[in-house]
C-alpha cells in the first residue's frame, strides 16, 4: 500500500532527524572513559543541533513542573528544576571550554547565534510568573519543611536566583530587562571577540640586529614563533605574556620596548574596528540600567550582595587601605629606578615601558637574582609533578597519565585522579602553551561538576595556561611567576575536584566570587617553601637540585617590586569598582573615564593599570565585573588561612583534613565566612597579607578586617 506524500516527507524528516541525532555524539552517553568528552567524534556543526536541542528540551521539563496541579514542594519544583536542562548542560561545558580553547572563525559563528538564545532561555526561566510563584511557595513554608544544609542552600539559591533575575518585575520592565539581558551578552561577546583579535595581530618582527639584552632562551622562542608564523629567519615577539614580558624584561632596546608595550596597553583602543570603547561604555550603562530596575543603586550594589563583601563600601574600604602604603612604596621603586637610569648616563626620564627592565637590573643588582638563572630548575614536566606530591602529601592524592581518553589538542594530557585507598575521585585536564586558538591568560574550568543526586558524578575538570614553550632542544622551563601560576591554578582544579556536595549548582567552585580565589592562592604559598622547592627544582641538564643560595635569594628578593605589583592590581580593582558604582545610565567617555580614575587615586604615570578598560575582560567578559578586588580579598584570606600550617607543619594532616572538609569539599553549600571560621577558628586577620607584600613592618600593629 502507498504511503501519501505528507506522511512519506514527514517520515523522512523524522529518520533524518534520528539519524543526525545518532551521529551527534552530545545525544547519546559518551562510551569514552569515565563519560569523557569524546573530543575526537565533536566535531563543530554538532554544537548547534544540540544547543537547540537542550534548550528545547528544557523548556519542556519546565512546562512539566509549572503543569503539575499537586502542591509545590522541594521536590517537584526546586529539584525538578535543579535536574532540568542535562543536556544543555552536557554541550554548555563542551562549548564554552572550547570558546577559550579552540577558537575559530566557526566557532566564534556559532556563539554569535548561541549566545541570544541561552540568554532568552535563561529569561524564559528566570521571568516565568507560574514557575516563580511555585518557587516562592516553596520558600514562604521553608522553616516548616524539615530542610537539611545543603536542601535549605539550594533552596534559597533557586529563589535568589529569580528575584535577581528579574522575576519580581511588572511585564513591561519584563520585557526591558530581557532586551538589556540579550544585548548584554552580544556586548560581552564581541568585546572578547576584539580583544582576542588584537592579541593576535600584533607581530614585533626583528632581525639580529635588534635582539641585544635577549637571553639565547628567548631569543630562541622568538625565532620558533617566527618560524610558526612564516617569518623564517626572523624573530617574532607578540602581545601574549610568555612573549612580551620577557621582551620588556630584557630588551635594551628602548625603542622597541616601547613599541610593543604601547601595542599593549593600547588593545581595544586604536580607533578601528577592533575599538572596545563605545562597548564597554555601552556594558556600563546598560548593567547600571538592569540594576536600577532590579531596586540597586548600582551594578556593584546587586553583584556585591551576593558576595563575602556585601557593599561597595566594604571594597573600597579594603582596597584604599592597601593603597595609601603600596602608592608610597611604588615611588620609592620608581625613584630607585631612575637612579639606576641617571647612574648608566642616561638622560630619559623612567618611563612605563622601561620598568620591567630597570627593575630586574636592580634585583640582580641587589639580590644577585636573575630571572634566567632560575628557568633551568623549573622544568615544566618537573613543577607539575611537584604540584601533585604537594595534593598527595595534603590530601593522598594520586595522579595518573590516562592515554586513552580523547584530547581537544595534542599538547593536552589527562591525569586520573585518585583517593589514597585508589577510589576515583575525577578527570584533570593540563593544557599549557600558548595557541592562536586559545585565549590568553591561565584558568580551571569544567566539563563536568560534581554530585551525588541520586547518583553519584565525579569531577572533570581542566588548567588551561599560557607558559613558555619548548624551543629547539630544550624543554618548558618556566619562570618563578609561571610555577607560582600553575599552582594557582592547579589549587582552582583541588576546589572542584575534591568537592563533596549533592547539587551540582552548589559543587566546587560555585561559591563567592570573593572566596572561589582561596583555594587558588592558598597553594601558590606551597611553591615557594624550601621544602617544597627541593623537591621539584632540579636542573634539567643536571639534575642537580636547586641550591640553598637560590632558595635564599628568591626569599630576599620576595619583597622586591612589591609596590609595582600591588598598585598595577590595585589600580585595576579601583578602574572596575568606579565603572561599576555608575549612578547614571547615560554613556561616558571610556578614556576620559580612566584618567578621572588615574587623578581621583593618584596613580604615578610610570604605572599602568594591570588592565585598562578596552581589553579588561576579566569585568567586560567575563565572570568578575564589581569583583576584579577579589584576588586581594581571597589574598587576606589565604595569607591568614597558611599561617594555620605554619604553625602546625607544612602537611600537618590534622590541618589539611580540616581545609579539605570546611573548604575544598564544601563548594556554596554554606556562608564563605562560616566555613573559613570553622576551619580556622576565627576571622581572618589583614596583617599576614600586609607583612607578605612587605606593606608594614612586624612592629606595626593592625586591627581585624
Amino acid at each position: 500500500m502507498k504511503l501519501p506524500f505528507l506522511v512519506l516527507v514527514s517520515a523522512t524528516i523524522l529518520l533524518g532527524s534520528t539519524m543526525a541525532q545518532e551521529k551527534n555524539p552530545f545525544f547519546s552517553e559518551y562510551k569514552t572513559p569515565f563519560q569523557t568528552p569524546p573530543f575526537n567524534e565533536i566535531k563543530e556543526e554538532h554544537y548547534l543541533p544540540a544547543f537547540k536541542e537542550g534548550i528545547k528540551e528544557q523548556q519542556k521539563e519546565i512546562e512539566a513542573i509549572t503543569g503539575n496541579t499537586g502542591e509545590p514542594t522541594f521536590e517537584n519544583t526546586i529539584l525538578a528544576l535543579e535536574r532540568s536542562g542535562s543536556l544543555l548542560t552536557k554541550v554548555s561545558n563542551v562549548y564554552y571550554n572550547a570558546m577559550n580553547t579552540q577558537i575559530s572563525d566557526n566557532i566564534q559563528k556559532i556563539s554569535r547565534e548561541v549566545t541570544p538564545l541561552m540568554a532568552k532561555n535563561n529569561d524564559d526561566i528566570n521571568l516565568n510568573e507560574k514557575l516563580f510563584q511555585r518557587v516562592k511557595a516553596v520558600w514562604d513554608k521553608k522553616d516548616n519543611l524539615g530542610l537539611n544544609k545543603e536542601q535549605m542552600k539550594l533552596l534559597e539559591k533557586t529563589y535568589k536566583d529569580f528575584v535577581r533575575g528579574g522575576a519580581n518585575l511588572d511585564a513591561e520592565k519584563k520585557d526591558e530587562f530581557r532586551k538589556i539581558n540579550t544585548e548584554l551578552s552580544m556586548l560581552s561577546l564581541k568585546f572578547g571577540e576584539n580583544v582576542l583579535k588584537e592579541n593576535n595581530t600584533f607581530e614585533l618582527v626583528l632581525g639580529k640586529e635588534d635582539l641585544s639584552g635577549l637571553p639565547e632562551s628567548v631569543i630562541a622562542s622568538a625565532a620558533e614563533a617566527a618560524k610558526s608564523r612564516g617569518h623564517e629567519g626572523k624573530y617574532v615577539f607578540t602581545l601574549h605574556v610568555p612573549s612580551i614580558t620577557p621582551f620588556l624584561t630584557y630588551s635594551s632596546r628602548r625603542d622597541l620596548r616601547e613599541k610593543i608595550y604601547k601595542a599593549y596597553i593600547n588593545k581595544g583602543d586604536n580607533n578601528n574596528e577592533l575599538d572596545n570603547k563605545s562597548i564597554l561604555s555601552k556594558i556600563a550603562s546598560l548593567r547600571v540600567k538592569r540594576a536600577n530596575l532590579l531596586g540597586y543603586k548600582t551594578h556593584a550594589d546587586y553583584v556585591l550582595e551576593e558576595n563575602m563583601a556585601k557593599t561597595p563600601d566594604k571594597v573600597y574600604e579594603l582596597l584604599n587601605k592597601l593603597w595609601t602604603p603600596a602608592l608610597e612604596r611604588a615611588k620609592m621603586e620608581a625613584s630607585d629606578l631612575q637612579k639606576m637610569i641617571d647612574k648608566e648616563g642616561q638622560s630619559f626620564k623612567l618611563a612605563a615601558w622601561d620598568w620591567n627592565y630597570y627593575a630586574e637590573k636592580l634585583r640582580k643588582e641587589k639580590y644577585a637574582l636573575d630571572e634566567e638563572t632560575l628557568r633551568p630548575y623549573f622544568k615544566l614536566e618537573n613543577v607539575r609533578q611537584g604540584s601533585f606530591d604537594v595534593a598527595h602529601k595534603l590530601y593522598g592524592l594520586t595522579f595518573a597519565e590516562r592515554n586513552d581518553i580523547p584530547v581537544y589538542n595534542k599538547d593536552v594530557k589527562v591525569y586520573e585522579v585518585k583517593e589514597a585507598d585508589g577510589r576515583h575521585v575525577g578527570i584533570l585536564y593540563v593544557d599549557y602553551f600558548p595557541r592562536a586558538d586559545k585565549r590568553s591568560g591561565a584558568w580551571m574550568n569544567s566539563y563536568r561538576d560534581e554530585s551525588k543526586d541520586g547518583e553519584t558524578v565525579t569531577p572533570i575538570v581542566v588548567n588551561a595556561y599560557n607558559f613558555t614553550a619548548p624551543a629547539g632542544d630544550k624543554p618548558a622551563l618556566l619562570s618563578f611567576d609561571e610555577v607560582e601560576t600553575l599552582f594557582h591554578e592547579f589549587g582552582h582544579a583541588l576546589h572542584g575536584l575534591l568537592a563533596s556536595t549533592t547539587y551540582r549548582s552548589l559543587s566546587g567552585t560555585a561559591v563567592a566570587r570573593d572566596f572561589v580565589e582561596l583555594p587558588s592562592q592558598i597553594m601558590e604559598n606551597w611553591a615557594s617553601e624550601p621544602e617544597v622547592l627541593k623537591s621539584f627544582a632540579k636542573h634539567y641538564q643536571t639534575g642537580e637540585t636547586i641550591p640553598d643560595e637560590l632558595i635564599e635569594k628568591i626569599k630576599n628578593a620576595s619583597l622586591f617590586n612589591q609596590g609595582f605589583m600591588t598598585v598595577e592590581y590595585l589600580a585595576a580593582s579601583l578602574l572596575d569598582m568606579d565603572w561599576h558604582t555608575l549612578t547614571d545610565t547615560n554613556e561616558v567617555d571610556a578614556k576620559q573615564f580612566e584618567e578621572n580614575t588615574v587623578k581621583k587615586i593618584g596613580l604615578i604615570p610610570e604605572i599602568a593599570f594591570r588592565y585598562r578598560s578596552p581589553y579588561f575582560s576579566h569585568v567586560f567578559n567575563g565572570g568578575y565585573s564589581s569583583g576584579y578586588y577579589s584576588y586581594i580579598w581571597a589574598e587576606v584570606l589565604d595569607s591568614d588561612a597558611f599561617e594555620a600550617f605554619k604553625e602546625k607543619g607544612l602537611f600537618d594532616q590534622a590541618t589539611a583534613k580540616a581545609f579539605r572538609d570546611n573548604v575544598l569539599s564544601q563548594g556554596g553549600t554554606e556562608e564563605p565566612m562560616v566555613l573559613y571560621k570553622r576551619f580556622r577558628g576565627q576571622e581572618p586577620s589583614i596583617e599576614p597579607l600586609l607583612k607578605r607584600r612587605g606593606l608594614i613592618t612586624d612592629k606595626t600593629q593592625v586591627g581585624k578586617k
